[in-house]
């Protein structure tokens, strides 16, 4: 079908999906804390990818180190990454939800957006419920809105395994006294800059001045934050098949890097990592980023454009390494990580960015 706009967006979000995948195939956890992360080895340097809503009640959350974790929660049990066993469920889910005659918008292994015309969505998101616990054992929450971001914040209020819905109608009356880090797409850098200008909720970022805002930000990132706090955003729900617009690989090492030497070849290994990945596309590279976690936890990110596209691990090695002289020296390297950007497969041009050199 392609791009369209719909009267409805639903926002399907599978609850704590890798826990739930294990719970599958050990249902005897099921009321437990569970962890998934890493090795499933809380002294090796590694972080949560799931947790169950029993160790979430403890302040565990994705992104936070395995060791904190079970600080945390000492009882928990924590369990090893099995991405194959993710991807077959996810597929199994996304195929599910085609099967409904919807059109279907992949996000990632846990989401999807919904397009709908019904005159009854909540409807529509019940049946979707049943039909994915039906065919998968899995619970799904869902979201409701009249354009996307809508829907994607709606979910938040539904779960777990609920619907809730978030149109202009409710929008105010919802998020207006919400910070602004509630909305999607707003982390915590983004609301402390915002917060020096006096914006702290979402109805004060709806009403900020847009000058102050392009000035923060720059037009166009500006507009869009101004928009975001008014919950403006697009109904297209697009079902064309996703494609990478490039690939990542990252270590987090046991012991910390100490020397050049080391970060040189740990550099050259992901290097060779990433430039596999892209040649199985065959899509030529046009950007490079490096991204470095410092001891203790301190990252900054690299990125640049190459100067043509090109498909040699020779010039993804040399733009990799160019980057890494913008490294500080003398600092432990606990994390790096490469990424190349490639040429979309229509041959078109790829969206432009800055060079970007910070905190993430």
């Amino acid at each position: 079908m392609g791009p369209h706009a719909f009267r409805w967006v639903l926002h399907v979000d599978l609850d704590q999906f890798l826990v739930a995948v294990e719970l599958l195939r050990r249902p005897e956890l099921a009321g437990k804390p569970v962890i998934v992360g890493g090795r499933g080895d809380p002294t090796e340097r590694a972080v949560v990818s799931t947790a169950s809503y029993e160790a979430r009640k403890f302040g565990v959350g994705s992104g936070m180190p395995l060791r904190i974790a079970a600080r945390k929660v000492p009882d928990a049990i924590i369990l090893p990454v099995d991405q194959e066993a993710y991807l077959e469920a996810s597929g199994h889910v996304m195929d599910t939800l085609r099967g409904l005659g919807l059109v279907v918008e992949v996000l990632g292994w846990d989401e999807a957006f919904l397009g709908c015309d019904a005159d009854d969505p909540e409807a529509v998101a019940h049946r979707v419920q049943e039909a994915v616990l039906a065919a998968t054992e899995l619970h799904t929450s869902v979201g409701i809105g009249d354009n996307k971001i809508r829907a994607k914040i709606a979910t938040g209020f539904g779960k777990p395994a609920g619907v809730f819905r978030l149109t202009a109608e409710n929008w105010f009356e919802v998020m207006g006294e919400r910070l602004t880090i509630d909305l999607w797409g707003v982390g915590s850098k983004v609301s402390k800059r915002l917060a020096a200008h006096g914006v702290t909720t979402v109805a004060e970022l709806a009403a900020a001045d847009g000058d102050v805002l392009v000035g923060e930000f720059g037009p166009r990132m500006g507009a869009w934050y101004g928009d975001l706090g008014r919950g403006h955003g697009s109904a297209v729900v697009d079902d064309a098949p996703w494609v990478a617009r490039g690939h990542s690989r990252e270590t987090t090492y046991q012991q910390n890097l100490t020397t050049p030497e080391q970060v040189e070849a740990a550099l050259r290994e992901l290097v060779t990592q990433v430039h596999a990945d892209t040649v199985a596309e065959d899509r030529p590279v046009f950007r490079m980023g490096l991204k470095v976690r410092y001891a203790p936890f301190f990252t900054q990110s690299y990125s640049k454009k190459l100067p043509a596209p090109t498909r040699s691990l020779d010039d993804l090695t040399t733009a990799v390494l160019a980057l890494a002289e913008g490294m500080e020296p003398g600092r432990e390297v606990r994390l790096l990580g490469v990424r190349a950007e490639m040429v979309m497969p229509d041959g078109g041009d790829p969206v432009e960015r800055t060079p970007v050199r910070g905190r993430i």
